[in-house]
């Protein structure tokens, strides 16, 4: 795919959507760093409709903390793998709370010595939190980007060094939200929605749909 026509797809992008935003719901840089481990194979819908409970009641890793392994269990066993992400939240907020003065880092390095936090978590955090340029690859823009082949790649890091390659750089702050966005309701993994599809005359996959 040239670059015109990666320019092109980003300015609809952009055109449809000037402000693309997480679907996680949070009110501190905190909050997001819980709402992103929590939803590693898990929707972030399900994700919403527990913190929407366990927030009120603690939102700080002190509260977190405090309230235990079992007790922050209660909030999250409607979400996948909730006993291992819930172990790596209380250790999370321990450690923020001894190495960081209860405070989320603003570095990768930092961030991804947190229990619980890979790659694609510290770069959703730097990007959506910070406003740093990050790429964080799930499995929507693994999809969109070899699709469109955008930025093809046969895994995550391939497809994450050839998005930050190849886009445009006034798209790179946004770019993550505009193809997960794209990915969860357009370009869906069974039959993407190419009809509906504000890019397709673009796309370069082969096998679209009416």
């Amino acid at each position: 795919m040239n670059k015109q026509k990666r320019t092109e797809i980003f300015q609809r992008l952009r055109a449809e959507n000037p402000n693309p935003q997480t679907e996680l719901e949070y009110n501190s840089t905190f909050e997001l760093l819980v709402a992103v481990v929590l939803s590693a194979q898990a929707t972030d819908a399900g994700v919403n409709k527990a913190t929407r409970k366990l927030y009120p009641i603690a939102n700080t890793p002190e509260a977190i903390f405090a309230l235990g392994l079992d007790g922050l269990k209660e909030y999250t066993k409607t979400i996948g793998l909730y006993n291992t992400k819930s172990a790596n939240v209380i250790k999370l907020c321990q450690q923020l709370i001894e190495n960081h003065n209860s405070q989320v880092p603003d570095n990768r390095e930092d961030l991804e010595a947190l229990p619980g936090v890979g790659r694609k978590t510290a770069n959703v955090v730097l990007n959506t939190a910070f406003r740093q340029i990050a790429m964080a690859v799930d499995t929507h823009i693994f999809r969109f980007s070899n699709r469109t082949k955008v930025a093809p790649g046969k895994n995550v890091l391939e497809v994450e060094k050839n998005l930050m390659k190849f886009l445009p750089k006034e798209f790179l702050l946004d770019a993550h939200h505009w193809m997960i966005l794209h990915g969860r309701y357009t370009c869906i993994a069974r039959k993407p929605r190419c009809g509906s599809c504000i890019i397709e005359d673009l796309c370069e996959f082969k096998e679209k749909t009416e």
